[in-house]
């Protein structure tokens, strides 16, 4: 999202929709480094805004083609993530409600397009060596239970 997003937002006074997806090939994640902010330069899950009329498997499956150029097929949604960014005074400033898929990889290699700076391949035990959005891991590992991998 970027800040003009976050401006919008806060004039809006109410919460944006977005969707978040894990996707999996074997023991390993999909990530994208973020090229915009809130959170440029960190890896998380292929995510993005929910547009108006779109459903939320639309928006999830849209949105990794977008940014990775990877095809996959969507587990039930794993979870719903609330974030809410104060202001200097305190008040809210942007609140966004993200809706948290797990995938499992059919075909492509990740390219980063759209907003992402990059994207790539990673095994859980690689996640202390990266600088990551803070609050993504327990999303990312309760999305490859969902896919029959277990606890990683």
């Amino acid at each position: 999202m970027s800040e003009s997003t976050t401006d919008i937002l806060a004039q809006l006074g109410r919460p944006l929709l977005g969707v978040s997806v894990s996707v999996w090939r074997g023991d390993r994640v999909l990530l994208i480094r973020r090229g915009r902010d809130p959170g440029r330069g960190l890896w998380a899950p292929v995510g993005g805004k929910v547009a108006l009329g779109e459903r939320l498997a639309e928006a999830a499956l849209r949105e990794v083609r977008e940014e990775t150029g990877v095809e996959c097929r969507l587990t039930p949604l794993s979870d719903l993530r609330e974030m809410i960014m104060p202001a200097r005074d305190g008040r809210p400033a942007s609140h966004v409600v993200l809706a948290v898929y797990g995938a499992d990889w059919i075909s492509g290699e990740p390219v980063a397009g759209d907003d992402a700076e990059a994207a790539s391949w990673f095994a859980p035990a690689d996640f202390d060596g990266l600088a990551m959005v803070p609050g993504t891991v327990p999303y990312i590992l309760a999305t490859r239970r969902l896919i029959g991998g277990g606890a990683p």
